[in-house]
């Protein structure tokens, strides 16, 4: 018989890879970890529900994605995003140390830049190291989809780095 890890042992292991995903998505630390957040709670509420089909960590990132898709689609989002447009330094937070490591980087910053169907595919393929089955299968989008979703995202990075050499680009059409 299966039995879910304490949800302690849980947060421990992947909430520093929630925060990323969710991070990829809405741009905003804060949002984030309120999303992770959110996802932990509601998996606690509901774990008794929860039915072993593959890996809790898929489970988690698989609600996380679609909390920051929700979050991205909320008032409160279009809000803040209003408020920044006319009053750009109003706000602003110093990042936590684990989001400045990703962002130390130009192709970090570019990469979060682009439209969230490029972004999303670059960040699962290049930074959690998935491969296009896997994003297909989370997404539930067909390979070719994911591949050409790939392909223009490394595209426009291309465009957006400019000059920029990034090791990876550089080998790959």
């Amino acid at each position: 018989m299966f039995t879910i890890p304490d949800i302690e042992e849980l947060m421990f292991q992947y909430t520093e890879h929630l925060i990323r995903i969710a991070y990829g998505y809405v741009k905003d630390l804060q949002a984030a970890e309120d999303i992770v957040q959110e996802v932990f709670i509601k998996f606690y509420r509901y774990q008794e529900n929860y039915e072993e089909r593959g890996e809790i960590k898929a489970f988690l990132t698989k609600m996380t994605m679609n909390k920051s898709k929700d979050y991205l689609k909320s008032w409160a989002y279009k809000k803040i995003h209003i408020q920044n447009k006319f009053f750009p330094h109003a706000g602003k937070r110093v990042p936590d140390e684990l989001v400045r490591k990703d962002e130390q980087t130009i192709v970090g910053d570019a990469i979060l830049e682009l439209p969230l169907k490029q972004r999303e595919i670059l960040i699962h393929y290049y930074y959690n190291e998935m491969t296009i089955l896997e994003i297909a299968d989370l997404l539930s989008l067909p390979e070719s989809t994911v591949k050409t979703r790939l392909s223009r995202g490394r595209e426009l990075l291309r465009n957006r780095l400019n000059g920029v050499q990034w090791e990876v680009l550089l080998n790959e059409s």
